[in-house]
């Protein structure tokens, strides 16, 4: 039977947690019960300002809004996948935790940091994979799309998915679009990306407008399912059969 997932396209009151925790627990509430993955956009928790606002936003990655989206992974039998910026220590990280909706937990932080994240944000170091219902899966982070270094090494057999979590810049939407396509076709495997919508507006920090466009892109590099910039949740099954076909004609994993 093929997976099921849900890239979940949100707007995002930055610096706000409560409310944007409300609006993840609304839409898992929302998604049907065939949902094995869902996947929010970066930063989905916190949001994200460029200055020290977000310090004191910033939440630890056993915190009890993180733990109690634990519990609805649980309870809905869904693994979700949430941004948020992570407080450890003195440390501020662009982090993305996957939920196992069997209680495992794990955090990817971003590598590559990209405008103001870098004056408050520290890189993280290491590539991450988790065990999912989709497969092996990569988690990447909006700018990491960018390195090709970071997606070759994570085009390996056993990884047959990425799950991207993002906030793209509006203007250059082709952008975002085509590289989810680029790496999935470079690693001849799934890619299943949620994008930020709507509009960066807190006082006294600079406006930003986001992409949406949410996808999930085939591992012959072509879209499978896509939303524009409205709200919204986009479901696709993942074919077994489709990865096999791809990965027989492409041989990069027998060659």
């Amino acid at each position: 039977m093929a997976p099921t997932v849900a890239a979940c396209q949100l707007t995002i009151a930055d610096l706000s947690v409560e409310t944007n925790a409300e609006r993840v627990c609304d839409c898992v509430a929302e998604l049907e019960d065939a949902v094995d993955v869902a996947v929010f956009p970066e930063q989905t928790l916190t949001g994200f300002v460029p200055d020290d606002r977000i310090v004191d936003a910033a939440l630890p990655r056993d915190s009890e809004p993180i733990t109690d989206l634990q519990s609805v992974a649980d309870r809905r039998d869904t693994a979700l996948v949430v941004g948020f910026v992570e407080a450890d220590g003195d440390d501020r990280y662009n982090a993305t935790a996957y939920l196992d909706r069997d209680g495992e937990r794990t955090v990817y932080r971003k590598r590559h940091l990209w405008g103001g994240e870098r004056k408050w944000l520290t890189p993280g170091e290491e590539l991450v994979t988790v065990d999912t219902p989709v497969g092996e899966a990569g988690l990447l982070t909006c700018y990491d799309l960018n390195f090709v270094d970071d997606s070759a090494a994570l085009a390996r057999e056993e990884v047959t998915a990425l799950l991207v979590v993002g906030a793209w810049p509006a203007a250059y939407s082709e952008n975002w679009r085509l590289l989810c396509r680029a790496r999935a076709l470079d690693g001849v495997r799934w890619v299943v990306a949620a994008g930020r919508t709507g509009e960066r507006d807190v006082p006294d920090a600079r406006t930003a407008t986001y992409a949406g466009r949410s996808l999930v892109a085939r591992p012959d590099g072509g879209v499978h399912r896509a939303l524009d910039r409205q709200p919204g949740t986009l479901v696709a099954h993942l074919d077994p059969a489709t990865l096999a076909t791809q990965r027989e004609l492409i041989g990069v994993f027998s060659a």
